[in-house]
């Protein structure tokens, strides 16, 4: 059975940092091309990063230079560093791992809260 379990969300002062972790079981994340995501209330849920399987990493523009996918393959966990929160970063963030349109798994989520 596959489990993404996400940890680390919390409550944030902006301008501070948290890192997010996805710890997989069931699965080889190095073998996935793994994504964080996130959904704002009443919002579309969006990609934040994602890693493929080759290392190549990508972010979306919003966060692109704050935010920082990596993944530890001895852990089986991949992470989401955040720095310089901004209060419209608050979403639940998900992960994801996809190998395929079959094989897609999701987590249930970690909540980020960012105060002004």
């Amino acid at each position: 059975q596959v489990q993404l379990v996400e940890s680390g969300g919390g409550l944030v002062q902006s301008g501070g940092s948290l890192r997010l972790s996805c710890a997989a079981s069931g699965i080889i994340c190095r073998l996935y091309n793994m994504g964080w995501y996130r959904q704002a209330p009443g919002k579309q849920r969006e990609l934040v990063a994602a890693i493929t399987a080759g290392g190549r990493s990508n972010y979306d523009a919003f966060v692109k230079g704050r935010f920082t996918i990596s993944r530890d393959n001895a852990k089986n966990t991949v992470y989401l560093q955040m720095i310089s929160l901004k209060p419209e970063d608050t979403a639940v963030y998900f992960c994801n791992a996809e190998l395929s349109p079959r094989a897609n798994y999701w987590g249930k989520g970690t909540l980020v809260t960012v105060s002004s």
